[in-house]
């Protein structure tokens, strides 16, 4: 049996997340986050013993650099490239969070 969220806590939820849903929506993911918990909480029962802790596959040691700036190019010239009103060295674009 899935266990499903309140429709508070999908609100809640939607909230920290800064978006909109509809009640449909809302109704939908109580049910859909409900199951992607229980899903997860499987997980608890998944025998680890003496298995190492994998924190990345790649083998790499370090990829840390030296810190150092560097000049590309013109500003000017690649400034040019953007469609967009340039002001003061800054692609001006569409304001997107509210508050």
């Amino acid at each position: 049996m899935i266990m499903a969220l309140s429709r508070e806590q999908v609100e809640k939820i939607a909230k920290l997340a800064m978006i909109e849903l509809t009640d449909d929506e809302i109704s939908k993911l109580g049910n859909q986050i409900g199951g992607i918990i229980e899903w997860s909480e499987m997980l608890k029962e998944v025998n680890t013993d003496g298995v190492e802790p994998t924190y990345q596959v790649t083998g790499i040691d370090s990829v840390m650099r030296e810190d150092k700036v560097e000049r590309y190019g013109n500003p000017d010239e690649l400034l040019k490239n953007s469609p967009l009103e340039v002001k003061a060295y800054q692609i001006l674009v569409k304001k997107i969070l509210n508050k």
